[in-house]
């Protein structure tokens, strides 16, 4: 796991290996120097062990996903503000099948870091609000439903916030 600022480092060393190059004549390996600048780039927005965990996730492998966030060591070096964000996301999804507490902490760290997209603010919400809702604390549960559904535009949440909403009123 590489620190964050050796990503740019080494897509300033291509670049200057790119230009030089250039110098050289060697125009085609400029090129592909230069093009090959995107990888460092890319990474460094986009976290290789968030990304591979996300797709163990999307096959329901909780395993294999908490592999690869235990790959990252140091997660507030190696990481720009957002990945941390989807670092304690994914955290928290994994955990809320197990330890509920442990869940909520990683949600709320999630939600306060940022999270990019709309859809994955709504699901964290979702999750406090249904912690919310176990320890009996109604008010705060109707708040995250509420935004939850503000930030569901897509409607992926409306049977969960309803199925929510409809055991909130037993309470």
């Amino acid at each position: 796991m590489f620190h964050r600022n050796i990503k740019l480092i080494l897509a300033g060393l291509l670049v200057v290996a790119g230009v030089w190059q250039f110098t050289e004549n060697n125009i085609g390996n400029g090129i592909f120097l230069i093009l090959l600048t995107a990888i460092p780039i890319f990474l460094y927005f986009k976290n290789e062990f968030i990304l591979l965990a996300f797709l163990k996730l999307r096959k329901q492998d909780f395993e294999g996903a908490k592999k690869w966030l235990s790959y990252i060591k140091n997660p507030e070096a190696a990481l720009v503000r957002k990945q941390q964000g989807y670092f304690n996301y994914l955290h928290g999804i994994m955990l809320s099948q197990t330890n509920i507490n442990q869940a909520e902490k990683h949600f709320k760290k999630a939600i306060e870091l940022g999270l990019s997209m709309d859809m994955d603010l709504a699901v964290a919400k979702l999750n406090l609000a249904g912690v919310a809702m176990s320890r009996r604390r109604k008010l705060e549960a109707t708040n995250l439903l509420n935004e939850a559904k503000k930030l569901d535009k897509q409607g992926m949440l409306k049977e969960q916030i309803s199925m929510m909403k409809d055991q909130m009123k037993k309470i």
